[in-house]
C-alpha cells in the first residue's frame, strides 16, 4: 500500500476559531500533515487525536512547514501573531478576513521579510468548508507562482478561484460579492415586513420571492456590460423615469403597513437623485446609470 501521508507536503494552520478548525479537520482527513496553533491551546489539542501535531508557539508551527496558513482574527493579529518570525522562503497564505489595502501591505510586509504572499477570500460558512457538493470557494490573490504550487493542497477544503497578482483582490471581490448578498438581504428582509400581519404566511411568499429574485438575475451581467460600454440607453425595458415614478407606490405600501423604508431607500433615493440632475438625459437610462453617482459621493 501507499502511504499517502508521506508523499503530500507539510503544512502549518495557525488559527483554530470555527473556520479555521473546519479547515484543519478537512486537511487532516485527507492526510495532509498538518502542524497547528491556537492561542487558546485546548483547540489545537483536540486535534492532535486526528493527526495534527500540535506546536507550542507560532515560530515552533512556522518552522514545521514551508506552508503556512493563517485564520486569524484581523490583519492586526496577523502582525501580532508573526512579529519577529524567520518567514525567509516560507509561503504565507492570509484565510484571514480583510481589506484589500490590508492585502496589500500585509503583501509587502512579507515579501520584506523573504516570504511569498497570497491573500484570500473564503466564500462559505464553515458548514459549507469540506463537504461534498457545499459550494464553498476560495478566493485568492498575489504570487502566482507560490498558488500553482499548492494548488492541489489549497483545493482540499474548498475550490480555489485565483483573481489576480494584485494581492488586494481577492478582499475586493470578497467583499463586492458579501455587500451584493447584504444588498439582497436587506430587499428580502423588507419584503417579508410588509406581510407581517396580513393573512399571507411567509411561507406562501417565500417561493415566489426566490423564484422572482432568480429572474432578476440577469441585472448583474446586464450592468457589467454597461459599465463596460458605458452605454445606459440602448435595449433599455424599464428606464429610470418609470422606475423612479413607479417608487412612490414602494413607499406608500411601507407607509400603509407600516414598515420602515429604510433597507431599500437608499437605493430608490439614488435612482431620484440621478433622474433630477437631467431627466431628459437620463431618464430613459437603464438604472445602472445611477450607481456612478457612488463614487462622486465617496470622495
Amino acid at each position: 500500500m501507499t502511504d499517502t501521508h508521506t508523499t503530500k507536503r507539510p503544512l502549518a494552520l495557525l488559527g483554530l476559531g470555527d473556520m479555521g478548525t473546519v479547515l484543519a479537520r478537512t486537511w487532516l482527513a485527507a492526510d495532509h500533515p498538518l502542524t497547528v496553533w491556537n492561542r487558546t491551546a485546548a483547540k489545537a489539542e483536540a486535534l492532535a487525536p486526528e493527526g495534527a501535531r500540535v506546536a507550542a508557539t507560532p515560530a515552533e508551527a512556522v518552522a514545521s512547514a514551508g506552508l503556512i496558513v493563517l485564520c486569524l482574527l484581523d490583519d492586526s493579529t496577523v502582525g501580532s501573531v508573526l512579529e519577529g518570525l524567520d518567514l525567509t522562503g516560507k509561503d504565507v497564505v492570509n484565510l484571514t478576513t480583510g481589506t484589500p489595502a490590508e492585502g496589500r501591505a500585509r503583501a509587502a510586509w512579507a515579501a520584506e521579510r523573504g516570504a511569498r504572499f497570497v491573500d484570500a477570500g473564503i466564500m462559505g460558512t464553515p458548514a459549507m468548508v469540506g463537504a461534498p457538493d457545499g459550494g464553498a470557494y476560495v478566493l485568492y490573490s498575489g504570487s502566482l507562482p507560490l498558488f500553482e504550487e499548492h494548488r492541489a493542497t489549497l483545493e482540499v477544503p474548498a475550490a480555489a478561484r485565483f483573481v489576480g497578482e494584485d494581492a488586494g483582490h481577492a478582499a475586493l471581490y470578497d467583499v463586492a460579492l458579501l455587500s451584493a448578498m447584504y444588498g439582497l438581504f436587506g430587499g428580502i428582509s423588507h419584503a417579508f415586513a410588509l406581510i407581517e400581519g396580513e393573512d399571507v404566511a411567509p411561507k406562501e411568499l417565500a417561493p415566489l420571492l426566490s423564484e422572482w429574485l432568480g429572474a432578476m438575475g440577469f441585472f448583474v451581467g446586464s450592468t457589467a456590460e454597461r459599465l463596460t460600454s458605458r452605454d445606459f440607453t440602448s435595449g433599455v425595458v424599464s428606464n429610470l423615469a418609470m422606475q423612479v415614478a413607479a417608487s412612490g407606490t414602494l413607499l406608500r405600501t411601507a407607509a400603509d403597513q407600516g414598515v420602515s423604508p429604510e433597507l431599500i431607500s437608499p437605493y430608490l433615493d439614488l435612482m431620484r437623485e440621478r433622474l433630477e440632475a437631467d431627466p431628459a438625459a437620463h431618464g430613459g437610462e437603464d438604472t445602472a446609470g445611477a450607481l456612478t453617482l457612488l463614487h462622486r459621493r465617496s470622495r
